[in-house]
């Protein structure tokens, strides 16, 4: 749900940022799985299609490819530093850049009912325009560096 969140945020800015990849990995998803009913449904109840969704599992290439990782929880976030050798850098919770004293945990919905797929779809939403800030200034960064 959140790369496709994020996408769908994304096709709405301007520049090189319109452009970027999204991709979705899981720190313990069995790769090709199609998304759970409750995930496709929740994102149809706000217009995005999930319907071809096939899930993936972390792997070095998409880790040496990115430009960020954003992770719904500490043990997400903590299993994404024990696989990757060295830990990245840029790695980061989505809720943490909200402020405001917010929780920065999205509690994963996985065997959950709907309304708890829209209140982790809704965790998302959220977050994502502090992310974008944060992707925007890593791509400045990296444009600076170049």
């Amino acid at each position: 749900m959140a790369a496709a969140l994020f996408r769908h945020a994304l096709n709405a800015q301007d520049g090189p940022i319109k452009d970027l990849k999204i991709s979705s990995a899981g720190v313990s998803a069995f790769p090709g799985q199609a998304a759970s009913k409750n995930s496709v449904e929740a994102l149809k109840k706000v217009g995005i299609d999930l319907e071809s969704h096939q899930s993936q599992s972390l792997n070095q290439p998409l880790v040496d490819n990115a430009i960020a990782y954003f992770c719904m929880t500490d043990s997400h976030l903590a299993m994404l530093n024990y696989q990757i050798d060295p830990p990245p850098a840029n790695a980061f919770l989505m809720r943490q850049f909200i402020g405001n004293d917010t929780d920065n945990q999205i509690p994963d919905p996985f065997g959950g009912d709907l309304r708890q797929y829209e209140a982790c779809r809704d965790s998302m939403v959220e977050a994502i325009p502090s992310l974008i800030e944060v992707v925007k200034k890593l791509l400045e960064t990296l444009s600076d560096s170049e």
